[in-house]
C-alpha cells in the first residue's frame, strides 16, 4: 500500500499519537490538525446520540473545512451499574474544569462518588470507541467501532493514560488501563481495534490500495 496522509480531528495529542503507532505499521502517515495549521479551527458541535453519529460529525465538518481526508473518533466510558452513563457525555460528565487535566479528574471524582455503594462484581463497564474516515468532500469512506471491557476500581492508579484510564481495570492482575504500557493498551484498547479495523477497511478502499 502506498503511504497516505491521514489528518486526525482531535485537540487530544494522546489519541493523535495511539492512532499513528498503529496506523504507521498499515503504511499510513497521521498528521494532527496543528500539523496541517488547523489548529485553530473552532471545533463543531458534537451533538449526536451515539459514538458514531459524533465520530462522523467531526470527521465530515473538519474534513470540508481543510480540504483534506480526515479520521475522526468519538469515545467514551459506558457504566453498567450507571446505566451505560456517561456515555457520549463522557468528556464533559462533570461540568467541571478548563484544562483537559482538570476535567479528567473532575469526572474521575464523580465517578468514584457515583459508584461510591456499588458492590465490585457490579461495577463492570466498557470503553467504546466509533471512528469515521470522510473524504476531503465530507463523504464517508468506513466507519469502525471498536470495545474494551473492564471494571472501575476504587482509587486512580497509574501515569500511562487519560480520562478514566486510572479508574478502568483490565484484567487478573487488577492493573488499570493507565497501568498497561503503550503496546499493550494499544493491543487491548477500544481505539486500538477500532483503528486496526479501520485500517483494514482502506487496506482494500479502491481509492487508497
Amino acid at each position: 500500500m502506498k503511504s497516505t496522509e491521514i489528518v486526525v480531528a482531535t485537540g487530544n495529542p494522546h489519541k493523535v499519537d495511539e492512532i499513528r503507532e498503529i496506523l504507521a505499521v498499515y503504511g499510513f502517515r497521521v498528521l494532527s490538525l496543528t500539523d496541517v495549521g488547523a489548529g485553530e479551527i473552532p471545533e463543531p458541535e458534537e451533538d449526536g446520540e451515539t459514538f458514531a453519529h459524533n465520530a462522523r460529525i467531526k470527521a465530515t465538518q473538519y474534513a470540508r473545512a481543510i480540504n483534506r481526508m480526515v479520521l475522526a473518533d468519538d469515545s467514551g466510558l459506558a457504566v453498567d451499574a450507571l446505566g451505560g452513563a456517561p456515555g457520549v457525555f463522557s468528556a464533559r460528565w462533570s461540568g467541571i474544569g478548563v484544562t483537559r487535566e482538570e476535567r479528567d479528574d473532575a469526572n474521575n471524582k464523580k465517578l468514584l462518588g457515583e459508584l461510591a455503594s456499588v458492590a465490585m462484581d457490579r461495577r463492570t463497564a466498557r470503553f467504546v470507541c466509533a471512528m469515521c474516515l470522510s473524504a476531503a468532500d465530507g463523504s464517508v469512506i468506513a466507519e469502525t467501532v471498536g470495545e474494551f471491557h473492564g471494571s472501575i476500581g476504587t482509587n486512580a492508579r497509574g501515569v500511562n493514560g487519560f480520562g478514566y484510564d486510572p479508574l478502568f481495570v483490565v484484567d487478573s492482575s487488577c492493573r488499570t488501563s493507565a497501568e498497561l504500557t503503550s503496546q499493550e493498551k494499544n493491543d487491548r484498547s477500544h481505539r486500538g481495534a477500532a483503528t486496526r479495523a479501520m485500517a483494514k477497511v482502506l487496506a482494500t478502499h479502491p481509492s487508497l490500495s
